[in-house]
């Protein structure tokens, strides 16, 4: 029989007690410091850990997973962490009535991560385009356009950069229908 693991022995765990206990002394030692003007304190090594455990925990969900840019998106979630601990709102009710800054730094690498995929698929986007506009043949050094073996891969790597750019503008307008259809909805329950 196997053995199950106990999410405390996973490698991303973040205990949420603990370390939003960590953030809200941080979040004190900061309202301090700007009370008496001086320098904000550094980021712990601990919330520091805990914002890398949240992140890269959250780049393994299914909805994550297979990008190519998983580490930028990591990084980007970390990065936004950081600039967003001095908005941790330490007075904030939670249904338990104790802080739960787990939560409030999983979503703000979670919208990380969303802008970073928005990035790279506009990214994705101009290749597209620019490999469609140029000359295919001026990127290939050895291609002969007389040899019909190099014309067909040229054709080939044409049908492909139209047959991806058809199917995102399938997925595209399907999307759009969807979230019209869904909107439509919403305004029938209200009524």
């Amino acid at each position: 029989m196997t053995e199950k693991i106990k999410p405390r022995d996973k490698p991303h765990y973040v205990n949420n007690k603990d370390f939003s206990f960590a953030v809200v002394d941080y979040c004190k030692s900061c309202i301090v410091a700007d009370e008496k003007k001086a320098v904000r304190p550094k980021v712990t090594d601990y919330i520091a850990m805990c914002f890398m455990k949240i992140c890269e925990g959250l780049s393994h969900k299914p909805n994550f997973i297979r990008y190519t840019y998983r580490d930028e998106m990591v990084m980007d979630g970390v990065e936004n962490c950081l600039r967003a601990i001095h908005n941790y709102n330490i007075d904030t009710a939670t249904r338990t009535g104790k802080p739960n800054a787990f939560s409030y730094f999983t979503q703000i690498a979670y919208f990380a991560f969303i802008r970073r995929i928005t990035r790279e698929k506009k990214q994705q986007d101009i290749k597209i385009q620019f490999l469609e506009q140029a000359d295919i043949e001026s990127f290939i050094t050895s291609v002969d356009i007389n040899n019909p073996i190099d014309q067909a891969y040229v054709d080939t790597l044409r049908n492909k950069i139209a047959a991806i750019k058809e199917k995102d503008t399938i997925i595209k307008e399907g999307v759009k229908k969807i979230k019209k259809e869904n909107k439509i909805k919403g305004l029938e329950a209200h009524m």
